[in-house]
């Protein structure tokens, strides 16, 4: 009989491959976290690269500008504020100084970042939410709506957050009957899938306070199941067969009985990372305490997760990074970076597609996802959704200054007094408070000014102090 010839499938990303960057290109002497959570560790944009690193008493994480590669500074301030050690961490898409932290000190904080590197750690956050009662493991920001957080604690609770106003908006406790694994939220944020101990994939419209489809044991082993949102709304799973091999999975939210696609893996134990990029339409799967990063299409037709390759190393990843589409350079036609943790590095990988031409390849770079957020919180609360607003990275993405998160707490004192009668012996009228609160507040605010501005000076007679004694070694 004739051999069957496989067709071999068209696609522009059947090459990329996957190379690790120069030796001095690497962050080194970071003091990697050794908590044992299932989380990534690692949050990167196209400014920073931050990473949860070993603290004693308390919790702390590093905040890197991306260019201050090499032997990170022993006495490189930290994040710190929380009192236990620090779970997740997850910068803002909409402003690239801002990050958000949970921790297992039951808080989350939120922090600016300066374009500058501080003198001293950072040790006050511009807000910190308190509303779970136990450790605080997930954090995600809403991909479209401006300053809409959302954590997940070992309360089984999901609490989504107003940040410029410090407000719980919602929060979703009768849903999970255990610990959650992880929390996706979809393009637009209208929607959440999550993933929980009780071995469900559960689909939830965070509005409405209901669980829209779910489905009971995608995967038949026991190990931590994790779910995210691909195109078309379809729902992306990795998780373990009753063999203990490593499995994906591809479903249609209408049809959550029979998967659209199931693969076997291998019968490594780690829980598969997936990492989704929307524009090439890739996963990549990376495995905790693995050493490669394995990626794939997803397509219309069958058999709709295509394999393309494995980036391999011989080292494995404590924690992965993963960079927006904006902070990539498009005229290496780079169309993913992944920020690798070791014990004691991080080791930025960079995806390319192999182009001769020089010029912009529009096909590789549809339009993206830029930093504008398309709906306001209280908009998107009453029911409103937007597609994110995307940008052209056809000149490349120039960060933007730094902008400042400005909380405003729903104050008592903003009520106002109800009309009719003034009572005229009231000794503290509000008209003559305000003015002297106003100027206390305004005092303040130059005071912080005055420092930052020192901080600034400080730190950049250190930079040149630095090129000074560097010039006469």
């Amino acid at each position: 009989p004739a051999m069957s010839r496989r067709v071999v499938r068209q696609s522009k990303f059947r090459h990329v491959f996957g190379q690790p960057v120069k030796a001095d290109q690497m962050y080194e002497d970071i003091r990697v976290s050794k908590v044992t959570c299932d989380s990534s560790f690692c949050a990167v944009n196209p400014k920073f690269v931050a990473i949860i690193v070993e603290s004693g008493g308390g919790g702390a994480f590093i905040v890197l500008p991306l260019a201050k590669t090499g032997r990170v500074d022993k006495n490189h301030p930290l994040v710190t504020g929380h009192t236990a050690p620090v779970l997740d961490i997850d910068w803002c898409p909409h402003n690239d100084n801002v990050i958000a932290s949970a921790s297992e000190d039951t808080t989350v904080m939120v922090w600016q970042i300066p374009d500058y590197v501080p003198v001293r750690n950072i040790t006050e956050p511009v807000v910190t939410l308190e509303g779970h009662s136990k450790r605080v493991s997930i954090i995600s920001w809403h991909p479209t709506a401006r300053n809409v957080l959302l954590s997940a604690g070992c309360d089984n609770l999901v609490i989504l957050w107003n940040v410029g106003t410090g407000e719980m908006l919602l929060a979703l406790d009768d849903m999970h009957t255990d610990l959650i694994y992880n929390v996706g939220w979809n393009r637009n944020g209208s929607l959440l899938v999550t993933t929980c101990k009780d071995k469900k994939v559960r689909v939830i419209d965070p509005r409405k306070q209901q669980i829209i489809a779910e489905k009971t044991k995608p995967h038949d082993g026991t190990r931590p199941i994790r779910a995210i949102f691909v195109a078309d709304g379809k729902i992306f799973t990795t998780g373990f067969s009753r063999m203990s091999e490593r499995q994906l999975g591809l479903w249609d939210l209408n049809n959550f009985e029979e998967p659209i696609a199931l693969q076997e893996m291998d019968t490594s134990n780690g829980v598969l990372l997936p990492f989704y990029d929307a524009d090439s339409s890739i996963v990549y799967l990376c495995g905790k305490g693995d050493s490669s990063i394995r990626y794939f299409e997803i397509t219309d037709e069958a058999p709709y997760v295509h394999y393309l390759n494995t980036y391999s190393s011989k080292e494995p990843q404590r924690g992965m990074g993963f960079m927006p589409k904006r902070g990539l350079d498009v005229s290496k036609c780079e169309i993913a970076r992944f920020f690798k943790l070791h014990e004691r590095k991080c080791e930025p990988i960079v995806m390319t597609v192999p182009r001769k031409s020089d010029l912009f390849q529009d096909d590789l770079y549809p339009d993206t996802p830029g930093p504008e957020p398309a709906l306001e919180a209280d908009e998107w609360l009453s029911g409103k959704d937007a597609e994110p607003i995307l940008i052209s990275l056809r000149d490349g993405y120039v960060p933007i200054k730094n902008r400042e998160l400005k909380v405003v707490k729903k104050n008592i004192l903003d009520s106002k007094p109800p009309p009719g009668p003034r009572r005229s012996h009231s000794t503290c009228d509000s008209d003559s408070f305000s003015p002297a609160l106003e100027e206390v507040l305004e005092e303040i605010r130059a005071l912080k000014e005055t420092v930052q501005a020192q901080e600034k000076r400080i730190s950049d007679l250190e930079n040149k102090l630095c090129q000074f004694t560097n010039g006469t070694d």
